[in-house]
This record gives structure tokens, C-alpha cells and sequence, in this order.
């Protein structure tokens, strides 16, 4: 499956999914079109999808973050994958990452 494929993301009321991979090769196109859900309404995002991620995955949620702050709305992020909060606690920004596991 090509990068491009696992970087899409599905809507699901109100809340969109990440794909599978989220990694340095698929951030910019993760970035988009999550920022595309986001700016049509989209209050959530539900990383239980994600198998293959790393630092780049943190700074994708944190934009996306931004992204609903600036139109006035929260981001609930949940299924957060275990390894990935660990990563965000490592960096320091898990207290920027408002999310649910």
C-alpha cells in the first residue's frame, strides 16, 4: 500500500481517523487532510488506526490541535497508540495533546 493510501483519513461523525502510518514520508499529506476535516467541522480524531508512526505523528496532532483552537473548538484525540503517548512524554508535549486512550 502506498504512502499516500495510509495517509488518508476517514470521517466518522464528527470525528475523523487517522490512516495506519503517520511517519515523516506521510505527514504532509496527514497535515492536509486533516486540517480539511477540521476546517468542515471535525471535533475528534481516533488514532486507532495508527500501526506505524513516529515524532512526526506528535507534531501532525499538535497542528491539528492548533488548527481546531483557531476556529474557537476543542480536538478530542483518542486511541492514542500506548507507544506514541510514550514518545510524547519522552519529547515533553504530552501535556499539548489532549487525548484519551
Amino acid at each position: 500500500m502506498s504512502t499516500a493510501v495510509n495517509a488518508e483519513v476517514r470521517s466518522v461523525a464528527g470525528r475523523f481517523e487517522t490512516g495506519t502510518t503517520l511517519t515523516h514520508a506521510s505527514a504532509k499529506t496527514a497535515l492536509a487532510a486533516g486540517l480539511q476535516r477540521i476546517a468542515a467541522g471535525a471535533t475528534g480524531v481516533d488514532c486507532a488506526p495508527l500501526a506505524q508512526f513516529d515524532s512526526s505523528a506528535l507534531a501532525v496532532l499538535i497542528a491539528w490541535q492548533r488548527a481546531a483552537q483557531a476556529r474557537g473548538a476543542a480536538l478530542d484525540i483518542v486511541n492514542l497508540p500506548a507507544g506514541l503517548a510514550s514518545l510524547a512524554h519522552a519529547y515533553g508535549v504530552d501535556v499539548l495533546l489532549s487525548s484519551r486512550h
